[in-house]
């Protein structure tokens, strides 16, 4: 007979087997999904039920409840697997066919899932905030909006009036330049230099890229501009005042090395784009004189091509704007990411030759796929429907992708390394991990995603403007990532879903119903409150789950350990405040705004 010890923790019990539930849900959610969406059904005696906005709202929201509840619910892989993918490849589809706004709708979700899934490997994982991602999205969307759009056109003639200079010199330039940054860039990534080897080199490219401009300006006739030699000082007197304030600080004894390499390598960066910028400008005056031809934009067929090409237009502004402002953290990073991500948005709305300004950018093609279409046709769906089954199909398989690469990064060495940054970065920094290096790695993997969706997006909407990428977009993303649960894979997913829904149609459903009840008074209709709706809502979760919906492990378990912790704030670096001490006893204080130590440092000498 084995004694019980009372004192062992109990195991829990294994969850219930819920196949015949599952497998029940999907089957009637299905059923009254597609019946609520058939032109037959709504006409009947039941029709004016079933048109009711809050009940489809519900019906919908119940139906993708399936997939959650397929992911969260202990049945059998089959039970999974058959209502997983039949949700999304058969049911969702079905259903859209007879309403589009169903497929819009599944579209508009799975691009903030998307989304999220970005912005939570900087916030979640990497503990970056950055309020201004909205910014990448929309890289991604202008940089296919320009060119499948009647603005392409537009542009050719600008560049056939206004030459500037002839293509082949502009093309040798823009090659010569742009390699020469991407080499810099990657030599300064990979070579640790000691403090004089970086003053040479720090001042040797600076005067190189003095030489470069003067030599610009002789190829270009733009340099008989009157204001090039006042565009030239104003880059290069800040850029000297910085250079002396370094000397200075160096002649008193500070550190300055890591801020002349992080000099350099910006301006090895920003020489990369100029080079792509050049070489770009030098096509456009080799197509000028196909204006004509180009009236509706390129070929739809190029849509693969700037798939990847937005994909690292994106990246490489993230590596630009991540660049300057990495050394900060928490507020500090959160004003200055939300301010540049503003500068996108600003500069969409002043460049009017290339974005067309508030006015936007309509009508921007898609990707013309004759095979899909012809498969879209055997299956029901009218002409003017192929585009959007063909952009619900590609948004479900890069979602898919986004989701592998997050699983993949999660569990790998860089995966870790944001997980160790984001909890301490003085411990992590000790323990090898290279700061600028890896948060670089997570702005440019979490913008990457955002330019791809922002393409896609682009190519679903047929129209862009610069409000459609404002503040509250960014701030509507992060509230979905911590909604769901930052860290979480499935809760960010689940996070983009619910506010997606509210946003769509639960709080569009609410107020339309109710717009015409007698006794509701109009100052007070749910119509006319939905952002006030929308914002109680996200308060009264976050009371009751502060973790989030769907919550990390890690996250969960940070929580709960925080609250039996005693306070140890005498210990940490301000413990002199408490006890006394003098600074000189106890080391420095630093700004909570500025990263502890040199960025980039590997401790323990490395070589």
């Amino acid at each position: 007979m084995t004694a019980v010890n009372p004192t062992a923790p109990k195991r829990a019990l294994p969850a219930p087997d819920r196949t015949f539930l599952l497998v029940l849900f999907f089957v009637v959610t299905s059923a009254v999904l597609l019946a609520s969406h058939n032109q037959d059904v709504l006409n009947s005696s039941a029709g004016g039920f079933l048109r009711n906005p809050i009940l489809e709202a519900v019906v919908v929201s119940l139906f993708l409840a399936n997939v959650l509840f397929a992911y969260l619910w202990r049945a059998a892989p089959w039970a999974k697997a058959l209502v997983g993918l039949g949700s999304l490849l058969f049911v969702l589809p079905l259903a859209g066919r007879a309403d589009t706004s169903l497929l819009d709708l599944s579209i508009q979700i799975m691009i903030f899932a998307a989304l999220a899934l970005g912005l939570n490997i900087v916030v979640g994982l990497a503990g970056l905030l950055d309020l201004g991602y909205v910014a990448f999205f929309a890289v991604g969307a202008y940089t296919w909006g320009v060119f499948a759009s009647p603005r392409f056109a537009e542009l050719l003639k600008f560049a056939n009036e206004n030459p500037g200079a002839a293509g082949g010199p502009t093309l040798l330039l823009g090659v010569i330049t742009m390699l020469a940054g991407l080499c810099l860039y990657v030599w300064f990534q990979r070579r640790q230099f000691d403090t004089r080897a970086a003053w040479i080199i720090t001042v040797a490219l600076s005067a190189s890229l003095f030489a470069w401009f003067w030599i610009g300006r002789s190829i270009f006739t733009l340099g008989e501009q009157l204001w090039s030699p006042t565009v030239l000082w104003l880059i290069f007197v800040p850029l000297i005042i910085y250079l002396v304030s370094l000397a200075v600080k160096h002649q008193r004894g500070a550190e300055v090395r890591s801020d002349l390499i992080g000099l350099s390598r910006m301006l090895s960066a920003l020489g990369g784009v100029v080079g792509l910028i050049l070489v770009i400008r030098a096509i456009n005056l080799f197509i000028a004189s196909r204006a004509a031809g180009l009236e509706s934009g390129i070929d739809p067929n190029f849509f693969w091509l700037f798939l990847a090409l937005s994909v690292m237009a994106a990246a490489i502004v993230g590596v630009l704007i991540g660049l300057p402002v990495l050394k900060l953290k928490g507020d500090y990073l959160a004003i200055i990411t939300l301010g540049l991500g503003e500068v996108i948005r600003v500069l969409a709305n002043n460049l009017d030759l290339y974005t067309a300004g508030s006015q936007g950018i309509t009508p921007i093609k898609s990707a013309a796929v004759p095979w899909f279409n012809s498969v879209a046709g055997f299956l029901g769906f009218t002409e003017d429907q192929h585009y959007l089954l063909f952009l619900y199909v590609l948004v479900l398989v890069v979602v898919a992708l986004i989701l592998l690469v997050n699983v993949r990064l999660d569990r790998s060495r860089i995966g870790r390394a944001w997980i160790a940054i984001r909890d301490d970065e003085v411990a992590a920094q000790a323990m090898g991990v290279p700061l600028v290096q890896t948060k670089l790695i997570a702005f440019a993997t979490g913008a990457s995603f955002a330019g791809v969706m922002g393409m896609i997006f682009a190519a679903k909407q047929t129209f862009i403007s610069p409000e459609s990428f404002n503040l509250f977009q960014s701030i509507g993303v992060l509230s979905m990532v911590i909604l769901g649960g930052m860290g979480s894979f499935p809760g960010v997913i689940l996070g983009a879903t619910v506010v997606t829904l509210l946003n769509l149609r639960i709080l569009p459903g609410l107020g339309e119903a109710s717009a015409n009840v007698a006794w509701i008074p109009q100052q007070v209709n749910p119509g006319q409150l939905q952002r006030l709706v929308f914002g109680a809502i996200l308060v009264a979760i976050m009371l009751l789950r502060p973790e989030g919906l769907l919550p990390n492990k890690r996250r969960v378990l940070e929580l709960h350990h925080d609250e039996n912790q005693e306070d140890d704030s005498a210990e940490g670096n301000a413990g002199a405040l408490g006890t006394g001490q003098s600074l000189g006893e106890t080391g420095d204080v630093y700004s909570p705004g500025k990263a502890p130590a040199n960025e980039n440092d590997r401790s323990g000498g490395a070589k």
